[in-house]
């Protein structure tokens, strides 16, 4: 069992920044790919980021590149995600989640945990 906390949203300007952080306990932490997904209202929850265990690869959707950034310190069971140059699209609620086995990066249906979420409002 895997428990993930998020934390960091907020309201921010669009072309500001924000970092989310998702605080792991339970299992062993470096044994799970952790991703980040998010749902806008009236939207399906997507895909956004992924991290595999050692931090050796990274994935991102097409729409984030060069502005998000997700990090992991397998020391702290924490996993990140830099947003800078955020845009009104990127206004969501955004879960971490925890993949103990599957592709690289993981399908969704193969998140084995989820956190509650937070909330991102970029303001245009």
């Amino acid at each position: 069992q895997v428990q993930l906390v998020e934390s960091g949203g907020g309201l921010v300007q669009a072309g500001g920044s924000l970092r989310l952080s998702c605080a792991a306990s339970g299992d062993t932490f470096s044994s799970y790919t952790m991703g980040w997904f998010r749902q806008a209202p009236g939207k399906e929850r997507e895909f956004v980021a992924a991290i595999s265990r050692t931090a050796g690869n990274t994935y991102y959707i097409d729409s984030v590149k060069g502005r998000f950034t997700i990090s992991r310190d397998n020391a702290k069971n924490t996993v990140s995600l830099q947003m800078n140059s955020l845009e009104y699209e990127d206004t969501a609620v955004y879960y971490c989640a925890a993949a103990r086995w599957g592709a690289m990066p993981p399908r969704t249906h193969e998140y084995d945990y989820w956190g509650q979420g937070t909330q991102v409002t970029v303001s245009s």
